[in-house]
């Protein structure tokens, strides 16, 4: 959800902490008929989510590395009564519990953290390490998918309690190495669709720094697409002191890094969103060597394929380019396929809204721009699959409304070191979101 200061979140945020007016309810058969024992339901499990969350959120594991949590949501849901099969694309769990003829509603959450220091200070924080890239880093779930995971745990109990009164065949997935951008792959390649259901419809949540009690969601993309870009220039070591008898790689990476963001200013059509960003370089040992190479690592992001391809074309002739105004070898270009855009289909996202308008009250549930982030939840969409990607609020409504004022605390963002989400009601708001989306369309005549 983004956190522009619109008047529009700000109502949200103002409802949400009892500085406003009350939001509209709306009224859905499904509501009526579901939400009050949903709600009895997660109220009475709410204690034990929470320990299983600060046990996810102490214990973070990184993409495909996820052994012990794979193996901790496998044994809950095996616990619930599900078939469960673990290990598909390495770590994922894939969890079915089948009740009769109906569709197949597929339920997707992530297990991986991010190779990342926590700074929260909560006694629950993450003192995690492990291994990325070569080197030992600490490990952080700053981007909320214990917040996921314990949601979908909770959604699954919640089914399951309420198996008398829908019919069809609930698919559980835990996806490995959604932070990689190619977990979601790992999965498909494995099989997820010929060894198991092919879904009728899927969901996936995601957490957003906004207020908690707060949904957001779109019709059409509501993610990026993303592509990683990895370039090697090569030049000739030698002598700090004499530059002259070398080709800098180290200019050579600090030219392209600024020569490439004229493709995005200059190139692409300024009404679209592309975005090129280097966030890592590597090259050198000692201050007086000139290396023989500079590696640099990226991300390019956009939502439209036109915009991607003028932006993976404008990354290649920068980067050779730079490399022959240098007299340089030409470089190794490598452009990696990451996630691309999760576009949520329509007569899903209309008939899911209507159950969550009703839920959970106008203005609170809102239609919001897509994020610049991304995401490959869109893997199992474009396999043919109608789905719908939401964003549930975190943040205590007041401390986003503070954030808004001239001079007041910047709210953290995910993948920020002090994201710290608000676990009551953020886990219960998620609960109840996903459990009535799927009664929905699953609830007997």
């Amino acid at each position: 959800m983004l956190l522009r200061p619109t008047p529009t979140l700000l109502a949200v945020c103002l409802a949400l902490a009892g500085l406003g007016a009350t939001a509209q309810a709306q009224t859905s058969p499904t509501v009526e008929r579901f939400k009050p024992e949903v709600d009895r339901l997660v109220g009475s499990q709410y204690p034990r989510l929470e320990t299983i969350y600060k046990d996810l959120h102490a214990h973070p594991e990184l993409g495909f590395q996820e052994v012990r949590t794979a193996a901790k949501l496998a044994a809950e849901m095996r616990a619930l009564g599900f078939e469960v099969t673990e290990g598909v694309g390495k770590t994922g769990v894939v969890a079915l519990l089948r009740n009769g003829a109906g569709p197949t509603v597929m339920l997707r959450t992530e297990l991986d953290a991010l190779p990342m220091e926590e700074k929260t200070g909560l006694p629950y924080a993450s003192h995690a390490k492990a291994v990325s890239n070569g080197r030992e880093t600490m490990v952080a779930h700053s981007c909320g998918h214990d917040i996921h995971m314990t949601s979908w745990l909770g959604a699954a109990s919640t089914l399951v309690a309420m198996k008398g009164q829908w019919q069809g065949t609930l698919m559980f997935v835990a996806q490995p190495a959604e932070e990689l951008v190619n977990g979601a792959k790992a999965m498909l390649d494995d099989g997820l669709f010929r060894r198991f259901p092919k879904p009728d419809y899927a969901y996936a949540l995601h957490t957003s720094p906004g207020p908690y009690g707060a949904i957001g969601y779109n019709v059409g993309a509501i993610t990026s697409n993303s592509d990683g870009l990895e370039i090697v220039f090569k030049g000739r070591g030698g002598h700090g002191s004499a530059p002259d008898k070398t080709i800098d790689p180290i200019a050579m990476a600090a030219r392209f890094i600024v020569d490439v963001q004229t493709v995005v200013s200059r190139e692409k059509d300024p009404m679209e969103f592309g975005v090129v960003t280097v966030g890592a370089v590597q090259a050198g040992t000692v201050g007086n060597i000139i290396p023989d190479s500079a590696t640099l690592r990226g991300t390019i992001r956009s939502y439209k394929p036109e915009v991607r391809a003028k932006l993976l074309d404008g990354v290649r002739r920068t980067a050779r380019a730079t490399a022959m105004m240098a007299g340089a070898p030409e470089p190794e270009v490598a452009l990696v396929e990451g996630g691309l855009a999760v576009v949520n289909n329509s007569a899903l996202v209309g008939r899911t809204e209507a159950v969550l308008r009703a839920a959970f009250g106008v203005p609170v549930v809102q239609r919001v721009p897509p994020i610049t982030a991304s995401e490959d939840f869109s893997a199992y969409l474009n396999e043919g699959v109608p789905g719908m990607f939401f964003f549930v609020g975190v943040s205590d409504p007041k401390d986003v409304v503070a954030s808004m004022k001239p001079g007041g605390k910047p709210l953290p963002f995910n993948h920020s070191p002090y994201f710290a989400p608000v676990p009551q009601p953020s886990i219960t708001m998620g609960v109840q979101a996903l459990s009535l989306a799927v009664l929905d369309l699953l609830a007997k005549p």
